[in-house]
C-alpha cells in the first residue's frame, strides 16, 4: 500500500504566487490576500485552479462577493451551470439558494450532482448568514481513501461501477421530515436522473485516483442491494474517516471553492432553528473516466441530455 507522509501530506507549494495556508493534514487550505471577482488576472485564476486540485477545498474569508460577482468570478473558472431540478435563487442566473428551512441543512454526505454523467467540476459556495454556533461544512478527500484501501478492496473497487440517482433513499436523511423538507424532496426529484459512474475516478487534470461514491449511490453493478449496502458502507467509512477530512467554521462573507471530482461534502446540521443562509455557484465538468478507461453513462434520457 502507497505511503501517505510524503505523498499525501497537505502542504502548501512553494512556486505558488498565492499566500496559502493548509488547515486540515491531507486537505483543505485557506488562501489569503485575494479578493475574489470577475477581474482577477488569468495568473492568479490559474494559480487558484492549481491550489484546487492540490488541496480539493480552498477557503478565502471576508469576501462578502454579491450574486453578479459570484457569478462573474465563476465564469472564470469554466461554465457555470444551473442545477438541474431545483429552481436559481431569485435574481440570479446559475446560483442555487441553500438556506435552512425548520433546521434542516444537507446534512449527508454527497458529491453534487453525479446522478448525471457531466457532473460539476467544482462548486464555489458562499455564506450570507451563518448561526452564531453550528452549521459547519465538512470536506472528505476521496484521493487519499482510495490510495489507503487495503489491496485487497482497491482491486475490487478497481473494475466496479455504482448506479448514481437523484431518487436515493431519503427516509435516513430525512427522518422526521416537515412538510417544507419534503416539499424541497419533491422538487429535486421532479425529473428523475440515474447515471453508471466508475468507482474509481481517474482526475482529468492530477492523474490521481479517486472513490466516487456518496449518497446518490443506489447500487453497485452486478450486486444485489444488500451486498450493495454492506460495500458501500465500508468504502464510505474510508473516505469519511476523521484523518481524510477538513471542517470549516464560516464567517459572514466566507467562500468555499471545492474539486468535486475529488471530494464529498456535508452540513452539519446541528444549529438548531438559527438562520443559516448559503448560496453555490457550480462549473460545469466533464465526464469520469475508470481506470479500465471506460467513461460514466447515462441510464435514463434524461440523465443525457443533462450532459449536454
Amino acid at each position: 500500500m502507497t505511503s501517505l507522509v510524503h505523498r499525501f501530506v497537505n502542504a502548501a507549494e512553494a512556486e505558488s504566487p498565492l499566500d496559502i495556508h493548509p488547515v486540515a493534514g491531507r486537505i483543505g487550505a485557506e488562501i489569503r490576500g485575494v479578493k475574489l471577482g470577475g477581474d482577477l488576472d488569468p495568473l492568479t485564476v490559474a494559480a487558484i485552479e492549481a491550489a484546487l486540485v492540490r488541496h480539493k477545498v480552498i477557503f478565502f474569508r471576508e469576501q462578502h462577493l454579491t450574486d453578479e460577482a459570484h457569478e462573474a468570478f465563476a465564469a472564470l473558472l469554466g461554465e457555470p451551470i444551473a442545477h438541474p431540478t431545483v429552481p436559481v435563487a431569485e435574481g440570479s442566473r446559475y446560483l442555487l439558494e441553500l438556506e435552512s428551512k425548520e433546521g434542516y441543512a444537507a446534512s449527508s454526505w454527497h458529491t453534487d450532482v453525479t446522478f448525471v454523467p457531466a457532473y460539476p467540476k467544482a462548486s464555489i459556495l458562499r455564506a450570507l448568514v451563518i448561526p452564531d454556533a453550528g452549521g459547519d461544512t465538512l470536506w472528505a478527500n476521496g484521493e487519499t481513501a482510495y490510495e489507503e484501501l487495503p489491496d485487497a478492496l482497491r482491486t475490487l473497487v478497481d473494475g466496479l461501477t455504482a448506479i448514481h440517482s437523484n431518487d436515493y433513499d431519503y427516509a435516513e436523511v430525512l427522518a422526521g421530515a416537515s412538510k417544507t423538507q419534503e416539499e424541497h424532496r419533491k422538487v429535486f426529484t421532479s425529473t428523475i436522473y440515474e447515471t453508471e459512474h466508475p468507482v474509481v475516478r481517474v482526475h482529468p487534470v492530477s492523474g490521481a485516483r479517486s472513490l466516487l461514491l456518496g449518497h446518490f449511490v443506489k447500487r453497485f453493478a452486478g450486486l444485489n442491494t444488500a451486498d450493495s449496502q454492506r460495500l458501500f458502507a465500508i468504502l464510505q467509512d474510508h473516505i469519511t474517516k476523521p484523518e481524510n477530512v477538513v471542517r470549516w467554521r464560516w464567517q459572514a462573507g466566507d467562500v468555499a471553492i471545492w474539486d468535486n471530482r475529488s471530494t464529498q461534502h456535508r452540513a452539519v446540521a446541528d444549529f438548531g432553528l438559527q438562520r443559516r443562509h448559503l448560496r453555490r455557484a457550480t462549473v460545469a465538468g466533464d465526464v469520469p473516466r475508470g481506470i479500465d478507461g471506460r467513461t460514466s453513462r447515462a441510464l435514463k434520457p434524461e440523465a443525457a441530455a443533462a450532459a449536454g
